[in-house]
């Protein structure tokens, strides 16, 4: 079911957000070489309880922890592990969802641990550039389709990255997954027609190799490259609303100056 959002719910949502951004500029200082991705965990659970939030992730289809902490060739749904040592050049993937109230708000960044490179850069650069020319099409009266075609013109017609076909973007609150899909591959104009209030995450996950994902059997959750080539993800909860798309955890307001909320 889709809900479509009241400009209250909305602004609730975004205090979640804040939270949630809030926590992943703080993880710029925590994300270091010699820590363990345990710590990330760590870290992560003790600031939601300082902002009197909850990690919804908990429990979720019987997942255990309030991140998913995705290193290198891991895509998505990596178990953060207090024996995995993060060292210099490592690429790390943090994604959590808050709920604040019964708000809830879902972001994933990305982090270069020490000393990155320019091939990591580069995947980081045009990783978050597609994020966001996904969500300039999230626009009133576009379609899902559009969404996706933009995003993965950008990626492997323009980059030659790889677009991972197999996770997706998705409606949230109330709950944490909601329909509508939102793939970032597609054919423009095609899908569902976008409506003012919904609210929805836009996610893209780009691979330096091909976009074909493997799961990793030991654990059934982590999806990891299919060639071993390192992959990147941003991502961003935002609202559709009749003034364009705004984005609800913003780490940059002169960044996303034009896809704020107004106060």
């Amino acid at each position: 079911m889709i809900t479509l959002k009241s400009p209250r719910e909305i602004k609730e949502m975004q205090k979640s957000g804040q939270i949630l951004a809030g926590l992943h500029i703080a993880l710029r200082d925590i994300i270091k070489p010699g820590i363990s991705s345990w710590e990330i965990e760590k870290f992560a659970r003790k600031y939601f309880k300082e902002n009197d939030a909850i990690a919804e992730q908990i429990g979720f289809e019987g997942y255990e922890y309030a991140t998913c902490v995705s290193v290198n060739d891991e895509i998505c749904h990596g178990f953060p592990r207090k024996g995995l040592i993060l060292k210099d050049g490592d690429l790390v993937k943090v994604d959590t969802v808050v709920n604040y109230h019964g708000a809830m708000s879902d972001s994933c960044w990305s982090y270069v641990v020490g000393k990155s490179t320019p091939e990591i850069d580069r995947l980081m650069e045009v990783t978050k550039e597609a994020m966001y020319k996904g969500i300039d099409q999230a626009q009133v009266g576009n379609r899902i389709g559009d969404i996706g075609a933009a995003i993965q013109k950008y990626v492997e017609d323009e980059n030659g990255y790889g677009d991972v076909r197999e996770f997706i973007g998705h409606g949230i609150g109330p709950t944490m997954h909601e329909s509508p899909n939102v793939p970032h591959y597609g054919e423009a104009g095609k899908g569902l027609r976008l409506k003012e209030g919904m609210t929805i995450t836009i996610e893209p996950m780009v691979n330096m190799g091909t976009w074909e994902s493997i799961m990793d059997d030991p654990n059934g959750w982590t999806a990891r490259t299919a060639d071993g080539s390192l992959s990147c993800q941003f991502e961003h909860t935002i609202a559709i609303t009749k003034e364009g798309p705004k984005i609800l955890t913003s780490q940059d307001k002169k960044r996303d100056a034009k896809y704020l909320l107004e106060d």
